[in-house]
């Protein structure tokens, strides 16, 4: 890597010596009082993990290294003529924390060109499934069949210093980050498209050559993906995903280890399979009223017929977020430029209008209003990519970045293993009995 790499190891010293201090100073510190509730639902707000990549802010969404979308959508470098960011830039600026130059994202582009060769052994495994296996599925089988390709493993074994550990895990990250769109565009290609693959572009950036192999050409297209997989890369430690890798990385397992770990979570449908179960709702929605564009009052009516069955409006509320999600608002100014007489789109901006007052009136929903996933797949269908099974592999090819630059400061910065202490109902019952007497 470089130069990059140097740059890196600089920053993580720093930063490692900032934190001695803090918890030197202030180790005692609590930062608030954990509730029953909070034990039992999910640890839901409680903060015990440190992320040095995003911030997810309630009221102003996801932050990368303090910069929001439109801010990232304005200053992160793109191809020339083009006018979305760059994912190599994005990752350089969730590593080394400052916003890199037009000639440090070509060095991330060509270093990921260079390392994107995919073993045969690989592809071999993914061949062993049969072709109705769920697209997750191949994929994480597949990244588990790169780890033969570890640095970090093999390092280990043979016996390194703790103080090398952020070395290899970063040379793992990024051939990982590199061969991950070969591998799945080559799932795509063999459950899609009859097994007929396209070879890579050695030419285009990491985005634009993932569009090529899996068969898009179209420049918008790869716009589209350059955003698509820029917004979609990270969204602070707590979720599932990143919660995951970063978990098992604690354990010291090696990045192939820890993300394959991090994909089994997304493909939970109450994480990264969201963005599929939207536009089956929105088709479901079409279907059962016979229009491609049904009106609002027909998207009004639909939304309280979901509701009074017991299910959600898919693509809309989030954990954190208490205001639209500006990865939508992304998307949808794309859109607008893109693709703003496309009906499916446009039932998504109807959907935006009609859904959140009425979820807001349920008195239920503290955030009404739509996430990254109301509007993700209503592009790919306008390009023509329109299996839905193949939407959370895209989204797990986007969030490696995010969760392998973290899980580099978490070896840099000598994070332990993670150990939580857990309780029985039989203490808690046992505590509040002791507390009211």
């Amino acid at each position: 890597m470089g130069y990059i790499k140097d740059l890196f190891k600089v920053k993580a010293d720093e930063q490692n010596k900032e934190i001695k201090s803090i918890l030197e100073q202030h180790g005692n510190l609590k930062i608030e009082d954990v509730t029953l509730a909070q034990v039992y639902q999910g640890m839901r707000g409680i903060t015990g993990l440190v992320t040095e990549t995003s911030l997810l802010d309630a009221n102003e969404g996801i932050r990368f290294r303090g910069f929001s979308i439109p801010e990232l959508r304005e200053s992160l470098p793109k191809v020339e003529g083009g006018s979305e960011p760059l994912p190599e830039g994005l990752f350089y600026l969730m590593l080394i924390g400052e916003v890199p130059t037009q000639d440090d994202v070509e060095h991330v582009s060509a270093t990921w060109a260079r390392r994107s060769h995919v073993p045969n052994h690989v592809f071999d495994v993914i061949e062993s499934f049969p072709i109705s296996s769920h697209p997750m599925t191949q994929f994480t089988a597949a990244v588990l069949a790169l780890q033969t390709e570890s640095k970090f493993a093999k390092a280990y074994n043979e016996g390194i210093s703790k103080k090398q550990y952020w070395d290899y895990v970063y040379e793992d990250t990024m051939t990982l980050i590199a061969r991950l769109p070969r591998v799945a565009a080559y799932i795509y290609r063999r459950k899609y498209k009859n097994g007929v693959h396209i070879q890579p572009d050695g030419m285009l950036d990491w985005s634009g050559n993932f569009a090529h192999m899996l068969g898009f050409e179209d420049d918008s297209f790869k716009e589209l993906m350059r955003l698509y997989l820029t917004i979609h890369a990270d969204h602070e430690g707590g979720n599932v995903s990143a919660h995951a890798t970063h978990l098992v990385g604690s354990a010291l397992s090696d990045p192939y280890l820890a993300f394959a770990a991090g994909m089994t979570g997304l493909a939970g449908p109450l994480h990264g399979l969201a963005n599929q179960e939207v536009i089956r709702w929105i088709e479901e929605m079409c279907t059962e009223l016979d229009t491609a564009q049904p009106t609002k009052d027909q998207i009004g009516e639909y939304i309280h017929k979901t509701l009074k069955e017991g299910k959600v409006v898919p693509g809309y509320g989030h954990a954190v977020l208490r205001k639209t999600d500006p990865r939508f608002t992304a998307q949808m100014e794309f859109a607008k430029r893109h693709c703003p007489d496309d009906a499916t789109v446009q039932t998504v901006w109807n959907v935006y209008e009609v859904a959140p007052p009425i979820l807001e009136g349920t008195g239920k929903i503290k955030n009404p209003w739509p996430n990254v996933d109301a509007h993700s797949g209503a592009l790919l269908k306008h390009y023509g990519l329109v299996e839905e099974e193949f939407y959370t592999v895209l989204f797990g090819v986007s969030r490696a970045l995010g969760v392998l630059a973290s899980l580099c400061w978490d070896r840099a910065l000598g994070f332990p293993l993670e150990r939580p202490k857990s309780v029985t109902t039989e203490w808690v019952k046992k505590f509040i009995a002791k507390s009211q007497a």
